[in-house]
């Protein structure tokens, strides 16, 4: 049975636990991080040096990282439907997993936390509004990348899906302003239909 090591709080753990979901794999996940802690202890660090969440323990096989897990998980379990043996199919899969990680959530951070885990005396708004706008831009290019398309490569859910379908709801769950993308919306409202996303990802904004 697989072992997740993180608290369902972080998108990084979240996205791994919604392609579980998908999977419809056994296992357990563990609260560690945050309010949690135990992420700088000895045996955590054990498992991952860089002291972070999530860690997989898939029967003593230990990984880290959120998307190296992602597509460890789609090419074990998933089959041909989740990851693909054509270089040019993982190559659009894997290049909107690097955007996700390169530039939107770097954009999208100092939003979440100056709105959710600052104290509004301490709040960079400057930061705040700066990190909006990118992230709206970001958002922007996506939706015209999702002009006439179901999911954002190919015709299935795939793992270029996971990372950014997971921050989206973070984005649309915070209280800034949100342009009217109608290809980004139709798509992310076919995420909130699945009964994974809406277990491991549509959750309180802690």
């Amino acid at each position: 049975m697989l072992k997740v090591y993180g608290r369902n709080n972080s998108v990084n753990v979240q996205k791994v636990m919604w392609l579980i979901g998908e999977l419809g794999l056994d296992h357990e996940r563990l609260d560690v991080g945050g309010a949690f802690g135990q992420n700088d202890q000895d045996w955590y660090l054990a498992l991952n040096p860089m002291g972070r969440v999530p860690v997989l323990d898939d029967d003593g096989y230990i990984l880290w990282e959120s998307h190296a897990i992602v597509r460890y998980l789609a090419r074990l379990y998933g089959g041909g439907e989740w990851d693909s043996d054509d270089a040019k199919s993982c190559g659009d899969m894997d290049k909107w997993m690097d955007w996700k990680q390169g530039f939107l959530q770097p954009a999208l951070t100092p939003v979440f936390w100056g709105l959710i885990r600052t104290p509004e005396a301490d709040r960079d708004h400057a930061a705040i509004e700066a990190g909006a706008k990118e992230s709206a831009n970001l958002f922007g290019l996506l939706d015209r990348h999702l002009a006439g398309r179901d999911f954002m490569a190919g015709d299935g859910l795939s793992i270029a899906d996971i990372p950014v379908g997971a921050l989206t709801y973070r984005w649309y769950g915070l209280d800034v302003e949100h342009p009217d993308y109608p290809s980004l919306r139709a798509w992310y409202e076919k995420l909130t239909e699945r009964p994974a996303y809406r277990e491991h990802v549509m959750l309180p904004i802690t």
